[in-house]
């Protein structure tokens, strides 16, 4: 099971990053705040001091098409916010 799934790469994030040491994954609905911990200090070589988790549902939509009324809905996902200690950065654009 891979626990962490893509780095949230936004503006907000950027400056987190930046200012607080603070950044943002989509991970496995079903991991835990323990297993994150563990796959970022895996994957990136830091050290986690704290990790906040968020569940979004899916958001439901409603078309109005020449064929009817078309439904649909998006994915649900887990985020997750990680502080790292004061010395350590992950660079996301370091290996591209």
């Amino acid at each position: 099971m891979s626990v962490l799934i893509k780095p949230i790469i936004t503006e907000k994030m950027t400056s987190d990053g930046e200012l607080y040491n603070r950044y943002g994954f989509v991970v496995d609905p079903k991991a835990n705040k323990i297993q994150i911990k563990e796959a970022v200090e895996a994957t990136y070589g830091v050290s986690v001091k704290k990790v906040r988790t968020m569940n979004y549902g899916p958001t439901r939509r409603t078309k109005y098409t020449k064929t009817g009324i078309q439904q649909g809905k998006t994915n649900a996902y887990k985020k997750a916010i990680v502080d790292v200690e004061d010395g350590d950065v992950i660079d996301f654009y370091s290996n591209l």
